[in-house]
């Protein structure tokens, strides 16, 4: 009897020190992609440590959203003190092949920083140069962004640019939505 009551607390041991190890989790991208948007995150925010949290939305909400909202593409960014504004990391597709960006907010969900973190095509780089990039900063929720319409276009990157200015325009379409549905 002593040796089954033994085994039975020694797995509820283990159990529970798993539940509670994994409560804990941080956020984690893909290695190369991780120190990317750690980079991101402390240079455009100006802080050395942050939590990301989570935005979590319904099934329903998310089929109204243009933006992919699958638990690990929208988060609170908080500093130690303070909380610092929103991030959306995500894919957009070039020529062959896609690639990964972040959209950093402030808190009133105007863009403070886009950024290309990392692209696999041998042209359209350019469109990874802040020069470019920064049309989008100050861009709102009630904004609509279009490709050589409210962003210049970029020779050389002309798919590339576009499918930026369209993820872009989808994020913030997105956000209003949950703005609207007071997620945000």
């Amino acid at each position: 009897m002593l040796r089954g009551n033994k085994t039975v607390l020694g797995t509820v041991v283990i159990i529970s020190t798993t539940i509670l190890l994994f409560s804990f989790v941080k956020v984690q991208f893909p290695p190369r992609l991780q120190k990317k948007v750690d980079s991101a995150i402390k240079t455009t925010y100006a802080i050395e440590a942050y939590n990301l949290d989570p935005i979590k939305v319904s099934d329903r909400i998310n089929r109204d959203t243009k933006a992919e909202l699958g638990g690990d593409n929208l988060f609170k960014v908080h500093s130690a003190k303070e909380f610092v504004g929103y991030i959306y990391v995500g894919e957009a597709p070039s020529m062959k092949k896609v690639f990964d960006y972040v959209i950093l907010f402030n808190p009133d969900l105007t863009i403070k920083k886009s950024k290309v973190l990392i692209y696999r095509e041998d042209y359209g780089l350019q469109i990874g140069s802040q020069r470019w990039l920064k049309q989008f900063i100050g861009l709102s929720i009630m904004d609509s962004v279009v490709y050589e319409e409210t962003i210049d276009g970029i020779a050389g990157a002309t798919i590339s640019a576009n499918s930026m200015t369209r993820a872009t325009d989808n994020v913030l379409k997105t956000l209003k939505v949950l703005k609207e549905n007071e997620l945000l």
